[in-house]
């Protein structure tokens, strides 16, 4: 069981019956004599990706829920799902392709750091590497003295994500993107 004093950025809970990812932890002491800390905390709810903002006094417990983290690799996709391979068990499993909206922006034959969420044994969702290597394919032509001017364009990757890049970065060049926000870091 954790409790309030564990919780933490990173950390899983059981709450309400579903796994809880902690994204931020508030403590306010308390003012007045016997009162207890309250913890605001962010969670995001592993199966739906809903936000929760709650609030828990000191001493409160939860279960540990049931969450592993396996390394994966992507396989393949089809119109209605994605389709993955165990790294240990070499099993291969899908998740619908509704599930994983965000992730599809950034899957890539032979991405490396992949992991899948599991609760219960049963896949919730992946785990994505924090930057990623991708190609424009598409992208106005470059504009000469571009990197001085700080201006930017947009450019469509090669999975149809569409980022802004500097003027000067054409097309067929290999950027790196933050797959935590979508957004251009540099060059390859």
């Amino acid at each position: 069981m954790y409790t309030t004093s564990d919780l933490k950025r990173g950390l899983v809970i059981d709450l309400d019956g579903a796994p809880h990812l902690v994204e931020m932890v508030q403590t306010s002491s308390p003012t007045a004599r016997g009162a207890s800390t309250i913890y605001k905390v962010k969670l995001r709810n592993l199966k739906t990706k809903q936000r929760v903002d709650r609030s828990f006094r000191g001493g409160e417990t939860f279960p540990v829920p049931d969450v592993e983290y396996r390394s994966i690799d992507f396989l393949y996709e089809d119109p209605t799902a994605l389709h993955f391979m165990d790294n240990v068990s070499f099993e291969q499993f899908a998740i619908p392709r509704g599930e994983l909206e965000w992730e599809c922006k950034f899957l890539v034959e032979g991405i490396q750091g992949l992991r899948v969420v599991l609760y219960n044994d049963e896949p919730i969702g992946l785990e994505l590497p924090n930057t990623i290597t991708l190609e424009i394919v598409e992208t106005l032509p470059a504009v000469k003295g571009g990197a001085a001017s700080g201006r930017t364009k947009a450019a469509t990757v090669s999975t149809g994500h569409v980022i802004q890049v500097p003027e000067h970065i054409d097309s067929n060049t290999l950027v790196v993107i933050d797959t935590r926000t979508g957004d251009y870091v540099g060059r390859a």
